[in-house]
């Protein structure tokens, strides 16, 4: 037994947001993924860690569900100056996404300091999280492999969902790899590196099938079959990540026309594609 193990199951949940200036109010998606969580997971807790103030209607009505933490100084390995070392990373901090980088090693300090469950803040809970999932040392889910620069593909863990106690083995190596490791790049450190370690963890690292948080991949497919069509097979699922970097901005059309602007409470409420589905019952009364 770890001294992991020890600590006990602690059955809260955390969440990552503001990280950077709100310019915009509080929006639905990011309501519904913590009231999803409120409503399906009976937690001790929900913990929202955020640099900057958050506003607006949404942020008002679940604000009073949640304990807050002001995040302070960046963590330790998130060395901005290494985008500029390979095209990908000059393309990341120019888009902005530097903040997702940020998160990746912030998640990892969380979980270690306090234990429970951490989950990005675009995700959909759809059902109860079983009580042996908190009871083991550490759990993610696999998504698809990823292809590495000789083009074969590798395991891959997200990092979107991770459930760990406090002290864990997985995270503090997980966490010791992307100081090494981040180049400024989408997921070496991150995803990536989870993959790698996988061999290493033994038990102390349980490893749930895709279809348990991420059954709609980050594809033209996986994001048509969460917000243009509807999809009601799911048994097995324990939440959705909606991969929201991919279709945000309505500007953004490589993977949909679908965007946050159209991500409107009637679009809820008409349940006409399998977020909105699920979504419905998290809707305040009208």
């Amino acid at each position: 037994m770890t001294d992991a193990t020890r600590r006990g199951p602690v059955r809260e949940f955390h969440f990552l947001f503001g990280l950077r200036p709100q310019r915009e109010a509080f929006h639905l998606a990011h309501y519904l993924a913590l009231e999803s969580c409120r409503r399906t997971q009976t937690p001790g807790a929900i913990h929202l860690h955020h640099r900057h103030d958050l506003w607006g209607p949404w942020w008002e009505r679940i604000a009073p569900h949640l304990t807050l933490h002001r995040v302070g100084a960046e963590p330790r390995g998130f060395d901005r100056t290494r985008y500029a070392q390979t095209g990908e990373g000059r393309n990341i901090a120019a888009r902005g996404f530097d903040y997702a980088h940020e998160a990746d090693f912030l998640r990892l300090e969380i979980l270690r300091e306090g234990g429970g469950a951490y989950a990005d803040i675009d995700t959909l809970f759809v059902a109860r999280y079983p009580d042996d999932w908190f009871e083991r040392e550490c759990v993610v889910g696999e998504e698809p492999p990823i292809a590495g620069d000789d083009g074969v593909l590798r395991p891959s863990l997200c990092n979107a969902v991770i459930l760990a106690r406090r002290g864990a083995w997985f995270p503090e190596r997980w966490q010791d790899d992307a100081r090494r490791s981040f180049d400024g790049t989408w997921s070496r450190h991150s995803c990536a590196a989870a993959g790698r370690l996988w061999s290493e963890a033994g038990d102390a690292l349980h490893v749930l099938p895709q279809r348990a948080f991420y059954l709609h991949g980050p594809s033209r497919a996986g994001i048509a079959s969460l917000f243009e069509e509807c999809d009601d097979r799911l048994e097995g699922v324990a939440s959705l990540h909606l991969w929201a970097h991919l279709w945000w901005d309505a500007s953004r059309t490589d993977f949909t026309r679908f965007h946050a602007g159209a991500f409107t409470p009637e679009w809820v409420a008409r349940g006409a594609s399998t977020v909105a589905a699920i979504a419905q019952r998290f809707l305040p009364p009208a």
